[in-house]
């Protein structure tokens, strides 16, 4: 059996820094702490940063005595006991990197974390706080009037907002790149193996490989896609000196997860966007692209579907999807010193050769493939012109690119007026928008790592047939993307992702078993789920970027919002205008200085300073570039050569250096992802285990009554779900009120309908910035007096719970095997009519069952309730015995039960 392949697992999870007053030392472990590592940091260097790293992997007994030698070294006196010469400063889980301003260096250490999505029992982790520690002794520190102002600066990024990072999983990259190289043959993996022993310093790498044979599993480890990563700029400075384990990786975006129940089969719905780090920044000042070929607000977001029920990415089922958005790839900006709500859009430098969209494209080719889809939603016809300027310009652009390349993999232009459709009503827009998702998911492709159904072959869809991209012979591969952009790249953009990303998770659902064609339709459990996760991706970007959440959605595209959704839309455009207008020169910034755009030194201008940061992003204004790249073949060699592939997963030498190789042994803790997500080493409790609570389709929008059908593809009425379907989210109280009240028993449907109106009415579908949407029963909301008091739950009659109704009474079969076992229930289940019962009658009819004392009827209470309730229906299904029981129960506490729930009478002679 050959060697398979597994990503290498971070044995540095948790830290605890030391502190003497000469040295830092900063000791890492897995999260089974069998395994260490440790670094030494100097103190006594004022500028400098002094790192050391001996990359020996210490156990936890040599941790143990360094630690008790290094404390005994630096106490004041030897021998003394009082005090102690080593300091435990802070714990972490993770380090960010190092930075420095005008003075010493710090070190930003995360130390909490939370844990928001699994995929494929990797976990994927989001920043909660950070602390940011100052490295020189103040013996040796030099200060400076200014390094509390640039302090401030880079605090200005809240690193506890939107930042994740996971210790398994290559966060940069796609799922199709990750598995795509644990595809790898094994013959590439042993040369790559040897190469990489020839260059570790690895203590223990080769002990024991050479006979273990065949238990030898290869770890892989990728070098991460750094226009993604956030801190690589802050890494850098330690990237050559320590062991890759000290180096996680943060990404910078949004990750939500939730549950699609399908008849009990768990299948994760992720969706993963990835911000660049490249010309970021907020939404007036960052327009266009720079001379690089990085636009402004440019974001891949994935749609990641696996079947939770097999965890292993070899045996497991899983299928992805990738679009871009990104603005106008031309030299473009808009004037906010006019304070105008729509400053004019003017175009800063002509461009007739499109170079920087040439430069752009490029990288699109060389990271997803061919063909490039645009969607382009701006406005076409405007009395004055204002949008159209950037739609001319880039027909143009694109035009102008095609003629060089190969018929085959030109760039495919779909230009749409999407606010033109809106404001007709002889239009439907995401109908629309529908035929344009159609028509690029069958030219893309997606990703599955599991060949077709065998019922797929048998019973081929039409549509199925169509579908484009890669078939191999383990799955299907993606090959090139869809790129959106309107203007600002936020609230058409949203709808139109949503609606492609809706039509790829039908195929996706299709490809994976788990439907019977590749159709999703509206008002289903399954796409209410997926529109929620959508609309928070939808708010996080537009707060990132714009300042406010997102002002049209799909509600409002569909229209079905509320009236009271107007007001809200007014509110976010006043906060969207208010951030621009005040707050974003300060967040740009921090921004620049959080990615190292610029650098503060001593004798230049300080970042406060700078009337612009133009010159920072484009490096040709301050230096010649020194290669300039042909005006007809403007794309790589290289990349052409592999298309319609991806040249990032074609394997290949320039590919294979990006990779780390390792063998290990079969069972090493580095590779092994099932103690790694079970953690048999340690205690575990409930908090933990199940920490991660996601929606749920089942839980918050199947409906709660029986007698309808429970797939998640049904289309329901709004009154059917177990959800408020016009509301959107809830704000901070509510949230409250829902967690305490989730366990209670659901309104009726007429009651869920009042409730719902209500709520959108009353605007209580109000957004917070920091809060997340709820997962819980909506609760209706009086107002008495000051304060909002929660009404008590109405519950629910017979036949919405259980189908039947127990007033129809009894059967005269049923009667007479009562009749018959009456006296046999009596001598074998005596009660005592002054002990606890354990049955109780609430006043509105309902029967609860109780806790019982020993020595009362000992049959199960769940049999108990089903017999009890679905007697009349069930018939023959009981035994006699426990009709009998029954019966005689009933017989001997008639008071228990009252009108509203049976007929059923008795009198004394019976």
């Amino acid at each position: 059996m050959p060697a398979a392949a597994a990503p290498i697992i971070s044995l540095v999870q948790k830290l605890v820094l030391y502190e003497t007053r000469a040295r830092y030392f900063l000791v890492g472990s897995n999260h089974a702490e069998t395994k260490y590592r440790v670094l030494k940091i100097d103190r006594t260097e004022p500028k400098d940063l002094v790192i050391i790293d001996d990359r020996h992997v210490y156990t936890q007994q040599e941790v143990r005595e360094l630690l008790g030698r290094l404390d005994l070294g630096n106490r004041t006196k030897m021998g003394q006991k009082g005090s102690s010469g080593l300091f435990r400063a802070v714990s972490a889980f993770g380090v960010v990197g190092f930075v420095r301003f005008l003075e010493g260096y710090y070190i930003v250490l995360i130390t909490k974390r939370r844990k928001m999505a699994d995929i494929g029992g990797h976990a994927i982790y989001k920043i909660e706080d950070t602390n940011m520690i100052y490295i020189p002794n103040d013996s040796v520190r030099i200060t400076h009037p200014d390094e509390a102002r640039y302090l401030r600066i880079f605090q200005n990024v809240d690193l506890s907002s939107n930042f994740y990072f996971s210790y398994s999983y290559d966060l940069s990259h796609s799922l199709q790149y990750n598995l795509t190289v644990l595809r790898m043959p094994l013959e590439m993996l042993k040369s790559e193996t040897t190469q990489t022993r020839q260059e570790s310093f690895d203590i223990f790498e080769d002990e024991g490989l050479i006979t273990q044979g065949r238990s030898g599993v290869f770890g892989i480890c990728s070098e991460p896609y750094m226009k993604y990563v956030w801190n690589g700029e802050l890494l850098d400075i330690i990237k050559n000196t320590v062991h890759r384990d000290w180096l996680l990786y943060i990404i910078h975006g949004f990750c939500g997860q939730s549950k699609l129940l399908i008849y009990g089969r768990p299948v994760y719905v992720t969706l993963i966007a990835r911000r660049s780090s490249k010309f970021a920044g907020t939404r007036f000042l960052k327009r266009g692209a720079n001379c690089e070929g990085d636009v402004a607000n440019e974001v891949e977001t994935e749609q990641i579907l696996c079947d939770a029920s097999v965890m292993s990415f070899t045996a497991g089922s899983y299928s992805s999807y990738v679009q871009v958005r990104g603005s106008v790839p031309l030299y473009w900006s808009q004037d906010i010193s006019t304070m105008m709500p729509k400053p004019p859009i003017t175009l800063d430098q002509a461009d007739p050769f499109a170079h920087v969209a040439a430069l752009h494209f490029d990288q699109m080719l060389q990271r997803f493939g061919s063909p490039i889809i645009i969607l382009n939603l701006v406005k076409e016809r405007e009395k004055r012109k204002h949008e159209r300027i950037l739609s001319e310009e880039l027909v143009a652009a694109v035009t102008y690119l095609n003629q060089f390349l190969p018929p085959e993999h030109t760039i495919i232009y779909i230009p749409w007026d999407m606010a033109k459709y809106t404001k007709s009503k002889l239009c439907n827009v995401l109908d629309r928008l529908n035929v344009i998702a159609e028509s690029v998911v069958k030219k893309t492709g997606f990703f599955v790592n599991r060949p077709d159904s065998y019922c797929s072959i048998l019973r081929p869809d039409e549509k199925w047939n169509e579908l484009g991209g890669c078939v191999i012979p383990t799955g299907r591969l993606q090959t090139g993307v869809l790129r959106t952009n309107c203007v600002d790249c936020l609230d058409r953009t949203n709808t139109a992702q949503f609606m492609v990303g809706k039509c790829a998770l039908a195929y996706q659902l299709y490809s994976l078993g788990l439907i019977d064609k590749p159709n999703l339709q509206f008002d289903t459990d399954a796409v209410r789920l997926f529109e929620e996760l959508y609309e928070d991706h939808g708010d996080t970007l537009s707060l990132q970027y714009g300042g406010s959440q997102l002002v049209h959605r799909v509600k409002t595209y569909r229209k079905i919002a509320p009236w009271t959704q107007h007001s809200k839309d007014i509110m976010q455009t006043l906060s969207r205008y208010y951030s621009n207008a005040f707050s974003d020169a300060d967040r740009q910034d921090s921004i620049n200085l959080f990615l190292g755009v610029f650098h503060p030194t001593e004798g230049k201008p300080h970042l406060w300073e700078l009337p612009t940061d133009f010159y920072l992003h484009h490096k040709n204004t301050m230096r010649l570039l020194a290669t300039r790249r042909s005006y007809t073949y403007w794309w790589t060699p290289e990349v052409i050569k592999y298309l319609p592939l991806p040249y990032d997963e074609v394997i290949c030498a320039a590919n294979l250096k990006k990779l780390i190789v390792k063998k290990f042994h079969k069972y090493e803790e580095e590779i092994d992802i099932h103690n790694e997500f079970f953690r048999p080493h340690e205690l575990s409790s409930f908090d933990d285990t199940f920490c991660l609570a996601m929606t749920s389709s089942a839980r918050d929008f199947m409906p709660k009554t029986v007698g309808i059908d429970p797939s998640p593809f049904t289309v329901r009425k709004p009154d059917e779900t177990g959800k408020s379907v016009l509301g959107n989210k809830s704000n901070r109280e509510e949230a409250v009120l829902q967690r305490k009240t989730a366990a209670s028993a659901p309104p009726p449907p007429s009651e869920e309908a009042a409730s719902s109106s209500s709520e959108d009415d009353s605007g209580t579908d109000r957004e917070d910035e920091g809060s997340v949407s709820q997962r819980s029963t909506p609760v209706k909301m009086t107002d008495t007096g000051d304060s909002a008091k929660v009404t008590e739950n109405v519950v629910q009659p017979m036949k919405e719970v259980y189908g039947i109704n127990l007033s129809e009474g009894l059967s005269e079969e049923d009667l007479s095997i009562y009749l018959r076992f009456e006296q046999l229930g009596q001598s074998q289940h005596r009660q005592d009519k002054s002990s606890q019962q354990f049955c109780s009658r609430c006043p509105d009819g309902v029967i609860k069952l109780g806790p019982q004392r020993q020595g009362t009827y000992q049959k199960p209470l769940v049999r108990i309730l089903v017999v009890l309730v679905f007697l009349p229906r069930l018939g023959s299904m009981c035994t006699p015995m426990e009709k009998s029981s029954v019966y005689s129960y009933l017989y001997k506490h008639p008071s228990q039960l009252s009108h509203k729930t049976t007929s059923m009478k008795f009198s004394p002679q019976e």
